[in-house]
């Protein structure tokens, strides 16, 4: 597990939605950041937290550039579980909007930078999308971002994907049914129940967050709605064999279209990996670094 500089602090910072829910994060910063630095936020991915290896990997990089950093955990994520009664989803966007309202304005006085991994990248792609040109970042990043739900969703459930899917659904229904959860009895059915994640999705996320079903949430949400309205300079960082986003996705999308969006597609590096040779940092972490660098 990568490991913070050992001079960096961090302190728990929590956030009180207006629903009543908490989200919970990480404020990691130097003794001596560097003047004038914008904030950089991490957004994990499904079944992600502040812990996960690529929130940590990104953030000790930056912070040895001099940015303070805030690792945020979702909803009903990590240490956000017990202090949820709601989850997150692809779709829940207004989360991000309230967390930005609700920042301290030493945190935000010289900017604010954001990072999103795959799930929560699809969020951080239609927030942008959403505000277009009154989003307060100054800059932004995404990785292994499932740009189409649906057609991702099909593609996890192959038969290749099988030892995966049952894995990442395992954690899903452990996270979702976790303590601070708020279900009713067929809610929790319906996620215990579930044998792929369209059904996870059809059982509870659909129903619970106001779709008409697992292909209405993933329609309505899925990031390549919202990309056309972006205007944060955004990189876009995606592997074209990565064994769960069709790469077929990201090279049949009109990058021209859209001069804010920084399309950066590889070859190799599957899914949130981008591991090189000789190297233990991810060459995303050097990409992401250098792009909120220029």
């Amino acid at each position: 597990m990568p490991a913070l500089p050992v001079s960096c602090r961090s302190e728990r910072l929590s956030f009180r939605l207006k629903d009543g829910d908490t989200l919970l994060g990480r404020l990691d910063q130097r003794p001596t950041p560097r003047p004038n630095t914008p904030l950089v936020i991490l957004i994990h991915g499904l079944t992600g937290s502040e812990e996960s290896r690529y929130m940590l990997s990104q953030a000790r990089l930056l912070l040895e550039r001099g940015y303070r950093v805030l690792r945020l955990n979702l909803r009903g994520a990590g240490p956000s579980r017990a202090l949820c009664s709601g989850h997150y989803y692809a779709g829940r966007s207004a989360d991000f909007r309230e967390l930005l309202a609700a920042l301290p304005s030493e945190l935000t006085g010289h900017g604010l930078m954001a990072v999103g991994y795959s799930l929560g990248g699809a969020m951080l792609l239609k927030y942008l999308g959403e505000e277009g040109t009154a989003a307060p970042l100054v800059a932004a990043a995404s990785v292994s971002v499932p740009i189409d739900l649906s057609a991702t969703c099909r593609n996890m459930m192959r038969r290749r994907n099988r030892l995966y899917h049952r894995h990442i659904l395992g954690e899903m229904k452990r996270e979702a049914t976790g303590e601070g959860a708020l279900l009713s009895p067929k809610e929790r059915a319906g996620i215990l129940g579930a044998r792929t994640i369209w059904q996870y999705d059809q059982n509870f996320i659909a129903p619970r967050h106001g779709f008409d079903g697992a292909e209405d949430y993933y329609e309505r949400c899925k990031p390549v709605r919202f990309m056309p309205g972006i205007r944060v300079p955004t990189l876009v960082l995606a592997s074209l064999d990565d064994p769960w986003i069709p790469g077929a996705l990201y090279g049949g999308y009109d990058w021209r279209a859209n001069p804010a969006l920084k399309p950066l597609l590889t070859r190799q590096g599957g899914h949130v990996g981008f591991h090189g040779i000789g190297h233990r940092q991810p060459w995303s972490d050097l990409a992401i670094a250098d792009f909120f660098g220029s």
